[in-house]
């Protein structure tokens, strides 16, 4: 017979079986789902005077998330990419219910429909050359301590890992001779193999020498890791990068920031978008195309710095234009 009070049942179903097992979530992913759905129960909870055990699913209209959604915003403060955040965990929860619960459907609906906030396109933030080379040379490597985050700080810019997929390296996920790599896992615990520059592979090999991690029998330890031998965390390895970034006169950097650089050095370089985006583990093209977007533009603001008021004729058309461009083009 089934359960007049099922939102339980298939809010645990959902979080332990479906996003797990089913779509291979990591462990982040759940989390912040996880954290979505606490702070909406907690939201019907001192709003609606529904306690959390008692909530029904048909207690959760499109009205009450919306008014959820509004009241991140306007009481808790939250940004609009946080409101998404939040919707989008709530989205794939109703699909799960519309499934599994189809007599849930048309609500279910209802959510599915409700639509994300644009927001604005920041420009993205990134180091040029000189300053990531400023930085990675920051650590003293007379020191362990110091060796040790010279060599987190290249790999983190030379892979272009997202920080937790540098917290969770191990040694037998990387590979220093030819051809050198390090094997990351992903969101969906999806693993690419990224190639490595011989300058990093030395820092690593001087790293991992000094450490005794160079004797093949310790695969399965972190790579990087604390003075309890537990690997670093997100937070570690963010307090190491902006410890440097301050000495070198950076402000408001984060790892991600790096991994932003590393994109734009490479597309700066006029390497292949495709294998731009298989190297940062993107699964949309239009994702790694962001960075020749905003590539483009930097150029374009550097030109309009130049004075061709008198060089370039008032009346000069745009390429696409060119009638005889256009016809030479279409005859391709």
């Amino acid at each position: 017979m089934k359960m007049t009070n099922d939102f339980p049942q298939l809010l645990s179903s959902f979080l332990l079986n479906e996003l797990p097992i089913i779509h291979n979530q990591s462990k982040n992913t759940i989390a912040s789902y996880r954290d979505a759905y606490v702070q909406l129960l907690k939201y019907i909870e001192s709003e609606k005077g529904i306690s959390s055990d008692k909530i029904r699913v048909t207690d959760l209209t499109v009205t009450a998330i919306e008014e959820f959604l509004k009241w991140l915003e306007v009481e808790k403060g939250n940004s609009i990419s946080t409101r998404n955040q939040r919707l989008a965990a709530i989205r794939s929860l109703f699909h799960y219910i519309q499934k599994n619960a189809p007599e849930y459907m048309f609500q279910c609906h209802q959510i599915i429909g409700i639509p994300f906030k644009k927001t604005e396109k920041r420009v993205i933030g990134f180091l040029n050359e000189e300053k990531t080379r400023e930085l990675l040379a920051a650590p003293s490597t007379d020191t362990a301590r110091g060796l040790r985050d010279q060599a987190l700080l290249c790999l983190l810019y030379d892979s272009g890992a997202r920080v937790q997929e540098l917290a969770d390296i191990r040694i037998r996920d990387l590979r220093l001779d030819s051809p050198a790599q390090v094997q990351l896992t992903g969101k969906g615990r999806k693993t690419r193999s990224v190639p490595l520059m011989e300058q990093t592979v030395c820092i690593l090999k001087e790293y991992m020498k000094r450490n005794g991690l160079d004797n093949g029998l310790n695969g399965e330890h972190p790579l990087f890791f604390n003075a309890q031998e537990k690997k670093l965390t997100r937070q570690g390895i963010t307090y190491v990068l902006k410890k440097y970034a301050e000495q070198c006169g950076i402000n408001d950097i984060s790892p991600h920031q790096l991994r932003h650089t590393k994109a734009m050095h490479l597309t700066e370089a006029n390497v292949n978008p495709i294998f731009i985006r298989d190297f940062l583990g993107h699964t949309d093209l239009k994702v790694t195309e962001i960075y020749s977007k905003t590539s483009v533009k930097m150029k374009r603001e550097a030109l309009k710095k130049m004075d061709t008021k008198e060089v370039i004729p008032a009346d000069a058309k745009e390429w696409n234009e060119d009638a005889e461009l256009m016809t030479w083009l279409k005859s391709l």
